[in-house]
């Protein structure tokens, strides 16, 4: 960190919707320092700062980044790869991690926390940084105890490449770390139409939808005799995910492991 306790931070995705976002928020906090951007589809000109006259640099490689050895965090939001790419050319530099991206699997996690371990790093991934995301998944497992049966539903952007969102499958998980068994599942007799009942987790049938006018909707709903429960949250805009996203920064600065979950901030 720099002698002024600022954090000085490299954007991965800096381009894209979200990574646009987070470099909004990053130059609206004064705790943190904007020193370098990656995007894959980028030209290599320098980037002014909005709202500024500072200008950081901009590649498409991690590796040709001048002064890696400056940056404190690293704020990916891109997709798996590129993730990964960054986390196993960063964290032995003793960089930090905040990820957003999904599609991550177990092989992906053990990789993930070798590393954290090795180097005494910390990384810190979320498939959702929206507090009202992190409630509904707690919600859920409270919930769960008491039906058998439960679908989700997720819609998210056209342009969101990986199906079900991670944040449905976390979702999934939760239900069944409150059920501590599978759920109970129709199993239709004629599938007019294949797949029409969604993909399935331990008996919990999930369905994706994607398109435009959407940012990220989650829905589950428990049924039991006579009753249904219905929980649903919506982001608006990408706004809703930057608060937790800045304060995922301040909390991996400061730890030397790999966390999974924006629950462990939110302390749930």
């Amino acid at each position: 960190m720099t002698n002024n306790k600022e954090i000085n931070v490299l954007i991965n995705g800096i381009h894209g919707k979200m990574g646009s976002e987070v470099l909004n928020a990053v130059c609206k906090d004064s705790s943190l320092n904007l020193i370098a951007g990656i995007d894959k589809l980028s030209s290599t000109k320098p980037l002014i700062i909005p709202g500024q006259t500072k200008t950081i640099q901009i590649e498409n490689n991690i590796n040709k980044i001048t002064d890696l050895s400056e940056i404190d965090v690293i704020i990916d939001f891109t997709n798996k790869a590129g993730a990964m790419e960054v986390i196993r050319t960063a964290v032995p530099e003793g960089i930090r991690i905040v990820s957003g991206s999904t599609g991550f699997d177990s092989n992906d996690y053990e990789e993930i926390n070798d590393l954290a371990e090795k180097f005494q790093t910390g990384i810190f991934i979320a498939p959702n940084f929206t507090t009202g995301a992190i409630l509904l998944m707690h919600f859920a497992k409270i919930a769960a105890r008491f039906f058998d049966y439960a679908d989700i539903n997720e819609v998210h952007h056209e342009a969101k490449i990986d199906s079900p969102s991670g944040t449905a499958i976390a979702i999934a998980k939760s239900i069944i770390d409150g059920k501590k068994e599978n759920l109970s599942n129709n199993i239709p007799e004629k599938e007019i139409i294949k797949n029409s009942r969604g993909a399935n987790y331990k008996g919990i049938n999930i369905h994706s939808g994607r398109m435009p006018g959407r940012v990220a909707h989650h829905e589950l709903v428990f049924g039991a005799p006579g009753q249904t429960l219905t929980i649903k949250h919506d982001s608006i805009n990408r706004e809703s995910f930057m608060p937790a996203v800045i304060e995922s920064v301040k909390f991996v600065i400061k730890s030397n492991k790999f966390t999974i979950g924006l629950e462990n901030i939110m302390k749930l």
